[in-house]
């Protein structure tokens, strides 16, 4: 069955918006910027979506991060794909920036991505390949994911890992001081978290378990804002 996807991940400096049909990168953009997201995110979306050859009638679902991040990327990037759903009566998918970011690697050997959360702590969560059947394997959580100091967050780490992310970049010299020879750090080009990657791993869990609903797709924040916030917001951890 041939399935597009536009995925949207807005969830850190980065903004980054894809189109992808089945296994196959149709078009894709990506941008640091240290502007709000509002400022680009449509105007990227229809770049994509003309540089795919497809229309907006033509895509069959949304993908978008939902957390952790920064608040406003979250709350911009989930808000605009919800309306474009919404309009289009297409169907959404909500899922984890980190568990994305560790898709990015590689490795039979325990994943951490990290973000950095600033206030000297990171967003980070533990992952493992596993098989599945039929030569596949896919991605598992090891634990729940957190916002900690780098040190809580390895703590009771004793294995070699692959560590991938804006915060392992920001925190490598504490990494290393930590993990010694067990840390293994991703090349630079696979820290930033493409939407292509969104849009892979909608795919694979719209398989499993299909789309979400719009009510049940909410930012998932994991450590909670300094302002107070809407009742029906979900705060995750």
């Amino acid at each position: 069955m041939t399935m597009k996807i536009l995925a949207v991940d807005t969830s850190t400096k980065t903004c980054s918006v894809a189109v992808v049909e089945n296994l196959s990168l149709l078009a894709e953009q990506t941008l640091i910027s240290t502007q709000t997201h509002s400022r680009h995110l449509m105007e990227m979306i229809n770049n994509v979506v003309k540089l795919s050859g497809c229309k907006f009638s033509d895509i069959d679902g949304f993908a978008v991060t939902k957390g952790p991040g920064t608040f406003t990327g979250l709350r911009i990037g989930i808000s605009t794909v919800k309306g474009l759903a919404s309009a289009l009566d297409k169907p959404v998918i909500g899922l984890s920036s980190l568990k994305a970011l560790a898709m990015q690697t590689v490795t039979s050997s325990l994943v951490c991505a990290m973000l950095d959360a600033r206030r000297d702590e990171v967003y980070s969560g533990f992952y493992r390949y596993v098989a599945s059947g039929e030569k596949k394997r896919l991605l598992k959580n090891e634990v729940c994911e957190t916002v900690l100091s780098v040190e809580q967050a390895l703590k009771g780490v004793s294995e070699g890992c692959t560590f991938i992310g804006d915060g392992a970049v920001a925190y490598q010299e504490t990494i290393i001081k930590i993990m010694g020879d067990h840390a293994v750090f991703t090349p630079p080009c696979l820290n930033t978290l493409f939407a292509s990657t969104v849009a892979y791993a909608a795919l694979e869990k719209i398989q499993g378990n299909g789309f979400d609903t719009m009510e049940s797709l909410l930012p998932c924040y994991i450590r909670k804002p300094d302002a107070k916030i809407p009742k029906n917001i979900k705060l995750c951890g």
